[in-house]
């Protein structure tokens, strides 16, 4: 039975052997290896045991129908999932004619180690057969952040008998059956059809979407004898005593000359060698690490947590243009590989102020969309964009409307995501080429959905906000704050600029509290949060949701993170309350919003646990729905609680103002961000904050102006008294 060792710095290690399916799918997803572009789940060496396979290629999917017990007007008609594509993992071992397997003979060593630094995971065996060999194995499994379409596999074995291995890359494997979990992915069996396989490249293409798909494979280091089909390729070594080699493979898809690009960028990874490899990824990885590492004292387990959420965060974006984002990155096929908001919401804010490049490549890619969105609006009898709520190549792949298509504010989601990027980076030939129309496109949309009362007052009828256990309400205040936001920076004309300044924001003056949405406040209230099973979508219609004060996940509270200038101080401790007693975080997309106006209010001790929650939610055993991929957001969500909570980070107008603080957990706290091209390190203590800049920089402090130039300055920090928690439905932590 595995057991993930005692948290360390740098490493996540697994000690033993994944027990059951369930283990086996979820320590898959952890070491899962991606680079954006391409991504390795991590499977055993050998084709069994194994949870899921799975091999991604961003964007190679394959389309289904989607069948309506009653058919609507405007309703998608196909949607896409991804599939698992042509597999270079596969190698099988066969020591003195008996094939290795961790189920049989005796086990007496089996640990991995995902390296942070590295970007590898190394697997280290002993073993002894049933016939009492000993043999010892290593590998050393690399998905490149420098050369997107390449992953290698250095193998090493040793022992007293005649070794064989057999190595494959091998297309259409076996896929384990769907469950009934709304959240998985659907299982599409035999995907390919062969187009033409040579004795180092297959090529094959999807049945459906037509997506083509070639890859080039080599092996380096020993002697062996091809043996090639249309569905495998088979390189088969034999040896006595050890066998080591560098397995190299590497794709084309998606466009003219996969084959050649398969093969070119194989041989130039084979040529440059596998140490090359790895010394390529550990000088990207420590580019990144410089701008983007969070260190905390005092706390081991939450410090390996947020690492490990910002090393994922990375392998979903590094490479992914010009692609789409995952929810789930590369790691597993959950959500059917779609991409949703919380791309926009969650991930591009993290990497926008850790490895910008990344989020210029994804919101370029919304842009290319963008024909779909204007279909997609004028099919809905609207104007501009209507971005969808879930896809992979542009076109709406939801077929549940309420929360789907009704959650419009997907659009200012993007528009924010935009305005976020470009004050960070100041790059104006992204907006001249792609911004500046998606900020006007998406706002195009407000204004046609927009209407005035007979008072004047502007309102969004019928929407859905972040919260998908409130639906189909009327003026949202999440979707009119941003709906806002976007109307005043496209600043279309005077009618939108009256439309922003009219949009109602919903107040309750007899509870003293802001309305989720229009009549949020005189719902019935939840009768008992006791005892229930969650997630409550799986044991309770929406029927009975919709009714309710139940709250999904932070929506109001995410108003209030994301657009703080319109609450003031009072109003966010009274909303904080009030939502506090009735959102029971059945996402993982609330804990860490929740820290952030945890901690920004005082409540110290309670943002630090929903802090833990996030930075854990994977990385512990039975993590929520973790076997079919990690929560890219939620990894992402790690770092919003450190930097948006803790670091007080805003950039409300496009200024950068920080209003840093530290949990009692913590001795000290030191994270790191990029501002216009320049590098600054914020390190709190009880006592000071400190900020170091390597360049140019002007920023607010507590309201304060300050300007460095390549140097530091320090200021005392105030202590702030750690409130007490509020009364919550379930407290951090007890997440399924």
């Amino acid at each position: 039975m595995s057991r993930i060792a005692p948290a360390e710095p740098w490493v996540v290690r697994e000690i033993g052997l994944p027990e059951g399916e369930g283990a086996m799918r979820q320590a898959e997803s952890l070491f899962a290896l991606a680079n954006g572009h391409i991504g390795l789940r991590g499977n055993l060496d050998e084709p069994e045991p194994r949870g899921m396979p799975g091999t991604y290629l961003n964007s190679l999917f394959e389309e289904r129908d989607l069948t309506y017990p009653e058919a609507g007007f405007a309703f998608p008609e196909r949607t896409e999932t991804i599939v698992n594509a042509p597999n270079g993992k596969p190698i099988t071992l066969t020591v003195g004619g008996e094939p290795f397997d961790v189920r049989t003979g005796e086990l007496r060593r089996h640990e991995r180690v995902l390296d942070l630094r590295a970007g590898t995971l190394t697997r280290e065996v002993e073993w002894v057969s049933p016939r009492g060999v000993e043999m010892r194995l290593r590998s050393v499994r690399v998905v490149s952040f420098q050369r997107p379409s390449v992953a290698a596999i250095r193998y090493s074995v040793e022992a007293d008998a005649e070794l064989r291995v057999d190595s494959d890359l091998v297309v259409n494997e076996e896929q384990p059956p769907a469950d009934d979990d709304p959240r998985a992915s659907a299982v599409i069996r035999d995907p390919f059809e062969p187009v033409f396989h040579d004795r180092d490249l297959l090529v094959h293409r999807t049945r459906r979407s037509g997506i083509t798909v070639a890859v080039a494979v080599t092996h380096v280091g020993a002697d062996g004898e091809l043996v090639t089909g249309p569905d495998r390729i088979r390189w088969t070594a034999t040896a006595p005593g050890s066998i080591t080699f560098d397995k190299i493979f590497a794709y084309g898809w998606d466009g003219l000359d996969q084959r050649d690009n398969a093969r070119a960028e194989r041989d130039a990874a084979a040529r440059a060698g596998f140490d090359e490899l790895l010394a390529e990824q550990r000088q990207y990885l420590d580019d990144f690490w410089a701008y983007a590492d969070v260190e905390m004292d005092g706390d081991d387990q939450v410090q390996q947590g947020t690492r490990f959420g910002l090393f994922h965060v990375l392998q979903a974006g590094a490479q992914a243009g010009p692609h789409p984002i995952p929810s789930k990155g590369l790691t597993g096929n959950g959500y059917d590989g779609h991409t949703l908001w919380d791309n926009e919401s969650y991930v591009l804010p993290v990497l926008t102020y850790t490895h910008p490049a990344c989020v210029g490549q994804a919101l370029r890619w919304r842009h290319s969309t963008l024909d779909h969105a204007r279909e997609r609006a004028r099919e809905l009898k609207l104007d501009g964009a209507a971005f969808p709520w879930r896809t992979i190549s542009g076109p709406e792949c939801s077929g549940y409307w309420p929360a789907g298509t009704a959650a419009l504010h997907i659009n200012a989601d993007i528009a924010d995501a935009v305005l976020r990027y470009h004050a960070a980076t100041g790059d104006d030939e992204f907006m001249r080429e792609a911004g500046d129309e998606l900020i006007a496109e998406t706002a195009r949309l407000w204004r046609k959905v927009s209407y005035f009362d007979e008072e004047g007052v502007a309102h969004i009828a019928g929407v859905t906000g972040p919260d998908e256990y409130t639906a189909l309400m009327d003026d949202n205040v999440f979707t009119n704050l941003m709906a806002r936001r976007n109307l005043r920076a496209a600043a279309l004309d005077e009618v939108s600029e009256h439309i922003a300044d009219r949009l109602a924001v919903p107040y309750d003056e007899r509870r003293g509290v802001h309305e989720q949405a229009a009549g949020f406040t005189r719902l019935d209230e939840w009768k008992s949060f006791a005892g229930e099973d969650y997630p409550l979508m799986l044991h309770h219609h929406y029927l009975n949701l919709y009714r309710k004060q139940v709250v999904k996940q932070a929506d109001l509270v995410l108003a209030m993170a994301m657009c703080g200038d319109e609450f003031t101080p009072e109003e966010k401790r009274r909303n904080f309350e009030y939502y506090e007693a009735r959102t029971v975080r059945d996402s993982s997309l609330s804990a860490p919003v929740q820290a952030v106006l945890a901690a920004e209010l005082g409540h110290l001790s309670l943002a630090y646990a929903y802090l833990t929650e996030a930075a854990l939610l994977d990385l512990r055993a039975g993590g929520e729905s973790g076997g079919d991929g990690l929560h890219i957001a939620a990894c992402a969500g790690s770092w919003i609680a450190v930097v948006m909570g803790f670091g007080g980070l805003r950039d409300t107008g496009g200024t950068l103002s920080l209003s840093p603080r530290i949990p009692p957990r913590l001795t000290r706290l030191q994270f790191r961000l990029r501002w216009r091209g320049t590098g600054l390190r914020v390190t709190v203590t009880p006592e000071t904050v400190t900020y170091q800049a390597d360049g140019p920089i002007s920023f607010q402090h507590y309201g304060e102006d300050v300007t460095l130039n390549d140097g530091e300055v320090s200021f005392k920090l105030d202590p702030i008294e750690d409130l007490p928690a509020p009364p919550t439905p379930r407290p951090p932590g007890e997440v399924e």
